[in-house]
């Protein structure tokens, strides 16, 4: 009789290997009931004898219990976000760029790699010693929702890498996707059962891989592409192109229509024909992936601030339709800003059905010289955003009249303004109640105070019952009177309550976020936070030395001067004192400035580059990225000649020996810590 772990390991391989026939290669290798008779053998094994279920048996696909939910979780390689091109024009300034960063301006032939861009959702794969260890979502790019056990369930995710001596970790990203057929066959089953349709296969993807329960994702049937490879630096391959060979290899799903090209020629080519083909495939996609081929010239091209220089992703235009435009409303924002709204027949758009588009400003409906009951012609931007593209002026009614944006705001009757050369048109009643809407909305939203189960509906009801007039009434508010509005109840109420209080211990910079000045969003308020440590420092630079604030790396005259406006005006005077006296600080704890740049300004790394690399013994990237940026020093993602550190851990590989042909300093783990040191 076989030894049940042998047979278990045979049985696994098999299986394993059928199963990537089937469903990566297309080309089965076994008969379905074959399939099925030892299927059911290795289930029998595993369940009679303790030991011998993994992690990479082909029985782990389907019937793991459903999850409580889903745990966050840190990549270790960050998923990076793309720039875009829309047109030829756009792909060529990138590649002129790409050559000027890489200091090769005159180059004519640079090998580039075209890939379609799959219209899915990224995800995140890890393996350690071969073996699928952890899979997540994007996320943020820096960490994601750990959804392991649904991704085991899509069958073209090798459980196991089929690779000998696999390297001690892999990171693998790609696009989970649900193919037009499938998604088909979806939505007639949910219309059989009475249920909503899913809009799109894009939003019917990201919602499956959200189920808490493994086997409703299995019964979905989810593909994969794989586009991207990371391994330890002594096993990088050369080449993008090569890491999609050893991604095949290693029995991933690759998408088969890509290709090397010799240069931007090429690559144009490349695009032109999918333009059209797109149309043929059985899958969604939006455009084409650009990437420089050449890893060692990735590393030199490095990245801007939000995305690597060394790729981009031309979108096609979006499918336009024609529809009859009914009428035009008008928005209020947190600002003031008016933004008319289109309102039309109803039409179909990648996959939506659209009836409302954004006309942003009075210029632009001059500009499209647009009349009640014209025909227009709408388009998704993107494939996301509703917008008039253009007017068909020879279908227009005889009676037809000119759009005009209002002369009073649609929600206060104030009369609007339109200041110097801006483009928008404003209400600058500060009591607009849809301003205050707006303004509540920011304040108590994620990247601000955060304040969770401030929904708009409840927000709606404060402004319109005259319950909150300002930021600081929200703090005034008690769990009787808001167990009192409808749909809270005594519990809803007090949660509520108990977490406007904590927002208080928010720090600085998300405070003065969620004050909502003009042109400061998340990224400047930090900037500025650690600068100034204070709403008071902050308005003595901006009301007496502007400059000072002008002159600071990305913020610039212009968010300068809007500082000092919104500073100036009385009735924002009057709100900070109120926010004071209500208990929020508006200044940064003592640990804020001992972590703030500002702090670390004369730290041992001020104005000093460092790179990581490797593995550390004890840090994480983040973790020593943080105490890099304490200390007054800046990461960057490669290293040249203006790297003064390259911090290396285990399995450092082709940046380490760029750096010591440079010249560069190499530090350990040890050396960086002890370095910091007080």
């Amino acid at each position: 009789m076989a030894d049940p772990h042998e047979r278990a390991a045979e049985l696994r391989h098999l299986l394993n290997r059928a199963g990537h026939a089937y469903y990566v290669l297309d080309a089965p290798v076994m008969e379905d009931s074959v399939y099925d008779r030892l299927y059911r053998e290795l289930v029998e094994l595993e369940q009679n004898h303790q030991g011998l279920q993994r992690s990479d048996s082909p029985t782990k696909r389907v019937g793991d219990a459903p999850a409580e939910g889903f745990t966050s979780v840190e990549h270790r390689v960050g998923l990076l976000s793309l720039d875009n091109a829309f047109n030829r024009d756009d792909l060529q300034a990138w590649y002129e760029r790409l050559l000027k960063v890489l200091g090769r301006p005159n180059e004519s032939r640079l090998p580039l790699v075209g890939e379609l861009k799959i219209d899915g959702n990224a995800l995140a794969l890890s393996y350690r010693n071969g073996v699928l260890e952890r899979a997540a979502t994007r996320g943020d790019g820096s960490r994601g929702e750990e959804i392991t056990a649904n991704v085991r369930t899509i069958n073209s995710i090798p459980l196991c890498l089929q690779v000998e001596n696999p390297p001690e970790w892999v990171e693998v990203r790609g696009e989970a996707f649900i193919p037009d057929s499938t998604f088909a066959v979806i939505n007639g089953e949910r219309k059989q059962r009475g249920e909503a349709l899913f809009a799109n296969p894009r939003n019917a993807c990201a919602g499956t891989l959200r189920q808490l329960d493994p086997k409703v994702v299995a019964s979905r049937r989810l593909d994969f592409f794989a586009y991207t490879l990371h391994l330890p630096d002594d096993a990088q391959p050369p080449s993008q192109w090569a890491a999609l060979e050893w991604l095949n290899t290693a029995g991933f799903r690759v998408n088969p229509n890509r290709e090397l090209c010799a240069d931007l020629t090429a690559i144009k080519r490349f695009c032109d024909h999918w333009e059209q083909g797109r149309h043929d495939l059985p899958y969604a996609t939006d455009g084409v992936v650009v990437k420089l081929n050449d890893l060692q010239l990735q590393d030199e091209a490095g990245f801007t601030q939000r995305a690597p220089r060394w790729a981009i992703a031309l979108k096609y235009p979006a499918e336009e339709a024609p529809t009859r435009l009914l009428r035009v409303g008008a928005q209020v924002g947190r600002t003031g800003a008016i933004t008319p709204v289109a309102e039309f027949e109803a039409v179909a758009l990648a996959g939506t059905s659209v009836s409302r588009a954004t006309l942003h400003n009075a210029d632009r409906i001059a500009e499209l010289d647009l009349h009640l009951g014209d025909t227009i012609v709408v388009r998704k931007a993107g494939e996301i955003i509703p917008e008039v593209v253009r007017v068909l002026p020879e279908l227009r009614p005889s009676d037809a009249t000119p759009v005009q944006l209002p002369q009073h705001c649609p929600e206060c009757g104030s009369s609007l303004v339109r200041e110097g050369d801006e483009a928008a048109t404003r209400c600058v009643n500060n009591s607009c109640p849809a301003i205050l809407r707006g303004g509540l909305r920011h304040w108590v939203s994620k990247g601000a105070l955060d304040v969770d189960g401030f929904g708009s509906k409840l927000i709606e009801q404060l402004v319109d019952r005259g319950l909150v007039r300002s930021l600081a009434d929200l703090y005034r508010l008690d769990a009787a009177l808001l167990s009192s509005l409808d749909r809270m109840g005594d519990k809803s109420a007090t949660n509520l309550v108990e977490a406007l209080e904590a927002s208080k211990q928010q720090p600085w910079h998300r405070q003065l976020y969620g004050l909502g000045i003009r042109h400061i969003g998340e990224v400047n308020a930090k900037a500025l936070s650690t600068d100034f440590f204070s709403i008071d420092s902050l308005a003595t630079a901006a009301l007496e030395a502007p400059e000072q604030i002008a002159e600071l790396h990305g913020i610039g005259p212009e968010i300068s001067a809007s500082l000092g406006q919104w500073l100036r005006t009385p009735a924002n005077q009057q709100l900070l004192q109120d926010l004071r006296s209500i208990g929020l600080s508006l200044e940064a704890s003592s640990s804020e400035q001992e972590a703030s740049g500002q702090a670390g300004a004369d730290g041992v790394l001020q104005s000093k580059t460092l790179v990581l690399t490797g593995t550390l013994p004890h840090l994480s990237r983040s973790e020593a990225k943080a105490l890099i940026e304490a200390a007054g020093g800046k990461v960057c993602g490669s290293v040249s000649k203006k790297t003064d550190y390259l911090v290396a851990g285990e399995a450092a590989g082709s940046k380490l020996t760029k750096a010591k042909s440079l010249g560069v300093t190499v530090l350990s783990e040890t050396d960086l810590t002890t370095m910091l040191q007080p």
